[in-house]
């Protein structure tokens, strides 16, 4: 049975079924209840035997699916496989506060069964993730950008994060990653989590760990950059990006306030470094000599002038196809570059700019930009060409899908833990 057809039946027994509990057995219950309210044991029995193999075969179709287990342990399926695990665990619910105790272990044993089978999908998924993510051989994006590997993942997670309580009863008893396994930089505890309902330390392990292996495979592709600064340029980028999606979606609630406080820093060192080691020749020459109160030749003056262009202009002609996609942090970037070489350079503009023009030397040939001109350089670098996340793809050798596939139907909050 091709997939297509495979999830057009879930989407039909996810509406039926919620249909089936709140009319069928709710309405035969209302009925029972009474038209044999003269005794309890005469209205239980009678429910029981009108509904119990109504209530059975509700699971039958879930059943089914699972032979075709195949078919659905692709990364892209997991989402519908959430779902049926949370109809399946809503309808025991409901099931049980209808039936009597001496049903209950029958329809609980058949919901078990079920779910167990569901979670055991769920976690080979979830296994097949990590192992796509650490086997990704793309290549680096030009100019530094956020990379599709990044997109993919992220997306993926956001969308896992929404089903937070299933994902709670699927990991709780099984992780193949431990606490001790996660790097105190990513500030983890048993407490993550904001509000007053955390989610269990099991998906707060296993997100981190999933963004964690992102990040190692993030950072061993830097080593394909010829530039350093770009390879920090690259990082911040996409670590920055990973920061957000934490924070806009459901995933801040798992990780925590901490954990993204943690990031955040962490992206501004990279940024740190990337001016430190990109802009370090224009910082040299921006400061000029070191004591601008003695008095300096002219030639001296055109060679302070000239280094200074020189400098400034090679590293704006390297960087002019780099980019920070994030305007946020663009803005942050170039207001720090610009606070760092634009007063250093007015300071020596505005006290040999007059020397020159008393000395009848042609300005032209000399100083070639005043400090706002500096200030419209910087202003223009790091654009790119905005691109949706739904447009990204992940083309690495291991796995290939589009990231707008994973929320596609996907996108209903879910509570933080049962």
């Amino acid at each position: 049975m091709d997939w297509e057809l495979l999830e057009i039946k879930i989407t039909n027994w996810l509406s039926s079924v919620k249909v089936a509990i709140n009319a069928l057995f709710c309405g035969e219950k209302i009925l029972c209840d009474y038209v044999f309210s003269s005794s309890d044991n005469i209205r239980e029995s009678c429910f029981s035997e009108i509904a119990k193999d109504g209530a059975l075969s509700l699971f039958l179709f879930p059943e089914m699916m699972m032979k075709y287990k195949k078919k659905l342990l692709s990364l892209e399926k997991m989402f519908r496989i959430l779902d049926l695990y949370d109809a399946v665990y809503e309808v025991w619910i409901e099931l049980e506060l209808m039936f009597s105790s001496d049903l209950i272990p029958v329809v609980e044993a058949k919901a078990m069964s079920l779910l167990g089978k569901l979670g055991d999908a769920v976690r080979a998924m979830l296994l097949e993730f990590e192992t796509a993510i650490q086997k990704d051989s793309s290549k680096v994006v030009q100019g530094g950008g956020i990379h599709p590997l990044t997109r993919y993942v992220m997306n993926y997670l956001v969308v896992l994060g929404d089903y937070s309580g299933a994902m709670c009863d699927i990991i709780v008893d099984y992780s193949p990653v431990s606490l001790q396994m996660i790097p105190e930089s990513c500030c983890l505890s048993p407490t993550s989590g904001d509000g007053n309902s955390s989610p269990s330390p099991a998906i707060v392990v296993r997100l981190a760990w999933l963004v964690l292996v992102l990040l190692c495979k993030l950072d061993g592709k830097t080593q394909l950059y010829k530039d350093v600064e770009l390879s920090y340029l690259f990082l911040a980028n996409n670590l920055n990006y990973v920061v957000s999606k934490v924070r806009e979606s459901n995933l801040k609630l798992i990780l925590g306030s901490e954990w993204i406080s943690k990031h955040e820093m962490k992206v501004k060192e990279y940024m740190s470094k990337y001016e430190r080691i990109g802009w370090s020749k224009v910082f040299t020459a921006a400061s000029m000599p070191e004591n601008l109160t003695s008095e300096i030749s002219l030639t001296e003056v055109k060679e302070c002038f000239n280094k200074f262009y020189s400098s400034f202009e090679n590293v704006c002609r390297i960087q002019s196809s780099w980019v920070i996609p994030d305007s946020k942090l663009r803005d942050q970037v170039k207001l720090s570059l610009a606070s760092k070489i634009v007063p250093m350079y007015q300071v020596f503009y505005e006290m040999y700019r007059g020397e020159l023009v008393r000395t009848g030397t042609e300005m032209e040939s000399i100083v070639r930009y005043a400090p706002d001109d500096l200030q419209n350089y910087l202003s223009d670098l790091f654009y790119s060409v905005s691109v949706s996340d739904g447009s990204m793809r992940w083309s690495g050798s291991y796995l290939t899908s589009t990231s707008s596939s994973l929320s596609k139907g996907h996108t209903k909050e879910k509570s933080l833990c049962r």
